[in-house]
């Protein structure tokens, strides 16, 4: 049973979407997620001197950003520190990244792995695997 989402930054949150909607799509999704009480993580390959957006505190049981860890996706460790800051095992999660080598990545950790190529496709496996709507 998945227990978290986890998503990246650059290219999955920022990705406007097709509809012009007043947030990122997959800001909404995360959410949505959060509300029907699943986990949330943000995982970037960011360094360390970039930090999420001020007004998304409290959107995230954890934050992974490479820079302050030491590691990179596809590293197979960082996802499996993810999963453990969200005390989690790794097959509880599910990953979402625009780079199918990080998706890869995540899967060979054991996560769920969603290659992000349009919010319409990313938000519709999500809400198969969650089993949760996530859209408006």
């Amino acid at each position: 049973m998945l227990k978290a989402l986890v998503l990246d930054y650059g290219g999955v949150l920022t990705d406007p979407g097709e509809d012009n909607a007043k947030e990122p799509p997959l800001l909404t999704a995360l959410r949505k997620a959060k509300q029907s009480g699943l986990k949330t993580a943000l995982l970037s390959n960011a360094d360390g001197w970039w930090h999420p957006p001020s007004q998304w505190n409290g959107l995230f049981d954890a934050t992974i950003i490479s820079g302050e860890v030491g590691l990179a996706k596809p590293q197979h460790e960082i996802y499996l520190l993810t999963a453990e800051q969200l005390d989690l095992q790794p097959s509880e999660c599910v990953f979402v990244d625009d780079l199918a080598i990080n998706v890869r990545g995540a899967a060979e950790a054991g996560m769920v792995g969603v290659h992000h190529r349009s919010t319409e496709s990313t938000l519709e496996e999500l809400e198969i695997l969650l089993a949760i709507a996530l859209r408006d």
